[in-house]
């Protein structure tokens, strides 16, 4: 029983490796390319630039010929008779009641419809075909959104990791020295006090590692869910997450009319500006041709497949044209062009107000690229050093020359100078998207 059960152990720990050996390693360009993919955001605004064609297609229709089909079959019960005077049927001053039609009745007919001229019309298929432009540019404005959101999500979560990685190291360092301590106070070399506070401060760092690796958790759902990914999927980073780019704060100067948000914006005014002619379409006569062909069919009995000869048959058609001229309609069209008219003027208060709020953002962005690239270099000379006086401090714990206290403070010191690496290096990272946002070129991250 216990051979088998030390075989299944074994089946189990070569399983469980197999399961960390699959364990897929997502970097930075791999999520976003998953997002625009599967996340519904980008699914969705891909739908909405599909149905754009089709609303091309709607308006499109307008512009050629209508035809339609009709079809009818009358039955009167009781015919409607007429009075006729004496004299053209029957006796002279006699009144002659004479049924008028037949007891069935049935119709078929073809009519044909063209818009011969519509400014109204014409102004919708300028109108449909910027639509689609308009939508074709929200799109890429809704993936650069998403890539902005995919990439501060996945710097998140990697400097989780980092802080992990920084108390595991404090861990080992200081189960190190509790081993030693501990050494020393079963040979009685050593105060029993010491061994207590080396011991709270190993449980404080396993209770600090539980409580992040906690958020770590949520931060990577966070980050699945941002992509679109099976929330029970297991995902790894890569290693160079954060490596920084010294040549990043020396960027070409901002060109605006690159920003998805401000081609957006000029889409929305033209089509605006279409609305307004839309408008003002309603100044202009319309023109349109009509025609009908169709046969009718009279008789006492049912007439429709029926070899009666008292059923008759005859043709009818029809060719017209149709003019609509407006003459006055109380001013509804001037109110009309004038409400669109406050509509184009508003988005462009709102096309200059976005131009100054990128300006901002870039500016800004530039500002915290050249701050985080000194606090990094700090901060990187800041843990070497605090590396090398905790290594002192060791040594000289060892030898009698320093207490405890001085070196729970350096190892508190040196984890300290670890974190405020990984959190300038986030910082960084995060600068660096905006800046690449600033200058529209967020989709290079994925190339990257």
């Amino acid at each position: 029983m216990k051979r088998s059960r030390i075989i299944a152990i074994l089946v189990a720990g070569l399983f469980s490796g197999s399961v960390v050996k699959a364990q897929e390693v997502l970097t930075l360009q791999q999520a976003i390319k998953y997002a625009l993919e599967n996340k519904a955001e980008a699914k969705k605004s891909a739908l909405e630039l599909e149905n754009a064609q089709y609303q091309i297609d709607e308006v499109r229709a307008g512009a050629l010929p209508q035809v339609n089909g009709s079809g009818g079959l009358t039955y009167n019960p009781m015919l409607q008779k007429v009075a006729l005077p004496g004299g053209i049927i029957g006796m002279p001053g006699e009144t002659v009641m004479v049924a008028m039609g037949q007891k069935w009745q049935s119709q078929a007919a073809l009519q044909v419809d063209q818009q011969l001229f519509n400014q109204s019309l014409f102004t919708g298929l300028k109108a449909a075909k910027t639509t689609k432009e308009f939508y074709q540019v929200n799109k890429a404005l809704s993936d650069e959104q998403l890539i902005e959101k995919v990439a501060n999500s996945y710097y998140e979560v990697y400097q989780t990791r980092l802080q992990i990685e920084t108390i595991e190291t404090n861990l080992n360092n200081t189960l190190k020295t509790r081993n030693v301590i501990k050494g020393l106070v079963d040979a009685g070399l050593g105060k029993k006090i010491d061994l207590d506070r080396i011991t709270v401060a190993l449980n404080n760092l396993e209770a600090n590692k539980q409580i992040v690796s906690n958020a770590l958790k949520l931060q990577e759902n966070a980050l699945k869910f941002a992509i679109g990914m099976p929330i029970d999927r297991e995902v790894k980073l890569s290693k160079e997450t954060f490596a920084v780019n010294e040549g990043s704060a020396l960027i070409e100067p901002l060109d605006l009319n690159g920003r998805t948000e401000v081609q957006l914006f000029e889409k929305q005014i033209e089509l605006l500006q279409l609305n307004k002619q839309a408008m003002r379409a309603d100044y202009f006569p319309r023109l349109s041709f009509t025609g009908n062909l169709g046969y009718l069919g009279m008789g006492p009995v049912f007439p429709i497949f029926s070899a009666n000869d008292g059923v008759k048959w005859s043709g009818f058609s029809g060719l017209g044209l149709n003019l609509s001229i407006p003459i006055f309609n109380g001013g509804a069209t001037k109110s009309r062009i004038s409400q669109a008219n406050i509509q184009l003027k508003q988005a462009e208060v709102d096309l200059m107000d976005t131009k100054l709020g990128l300006q901002l953002g870039n500016e800004n962005a530039k500002a915290q690229i050249k701050n985080s690239l000194l606090t990094i270099h700090t901060n990187r000379a800041n843990v070497t050093l605090a590396k090398e006086v905790l290594e002192n401090t060791e040594n000289n714990y060892k030898n009698g020359l320093a207490t405890l206290t001085e070196l729970l403070d350096a190892e508190t010191a040196y984890a300290d100078a670890q974190n405020n690496l990984t959190t300038s290096l986030l910082n960084y990272k995060i600068a660096e998207v905006q800046l690449i946002k600033a200058n529209g070129q967020l989709k290079s991250l994925i190339n990257e």
